[in-house]
């Protein structure tokens, strides 16, 4: 005779062992150390430049346009943004129309993915003469 006690015992170690595998807990990551990428190059008059950085994780990044010309007061554009694969663009997400040199674009990140910044003209530059900048990107 198959008693309910005993049936009750047999379902509770069914449960037991079905709640037992051999497969790790996945642990989340902790922080991530940030990383920084220097960028160079130079702006032409009515032009822009555009370099990619991968994002390994969430977190705070912070672009700082450490060089812009010969003084570092020309005026220029500052962007970061998300990279288009598709299109070979840069999403614009947040923007300074007013940089000069040491100013900073920042935001956070809240996963990974490939981020660009992008420097350009604002109309300020005269000439044919390229204006050198140097851009550095702390990220995670």
């Amino acid at each position: 005779m198959f008693s309910t006690r005993r049936f009750l015992g047999m379902l509770l170690l069914a449960a037991v062992v079905a709640g037992c595998d051999d497969e790790p807990t996945p642990i989340s990551p902790g922080p991530i150390d940030p990383k920084t990428d220097s960028f160079a190059g130079a702006v032409t008059q009515n032009g822009a430049s555009i370099h990619t950085f991968e994002v390994s994780g969430g977190g705070a990044i912070r672009a700082t346009l450490k060089q812009i010309g010969a003084d570092n007061t020309l005026v220029v554009g500052l962007d970061l943004g998300n990279w288009n694969t598709v299109t070979s663009t840069c999403q614009i997400v947040l923007a300074k129309v007013d940089a000069t040199g040491e100013s900073v674009v920042q935001g956070t990140m809240t996963g990974i993915g490939t981020l660009c910044v992008r420097i350009y003209d604002v109309g300020n530059i005269t000439g044919p003469t390229p204006v050198p900048y140097t851009v550095e990107v702390v990220h995670p």
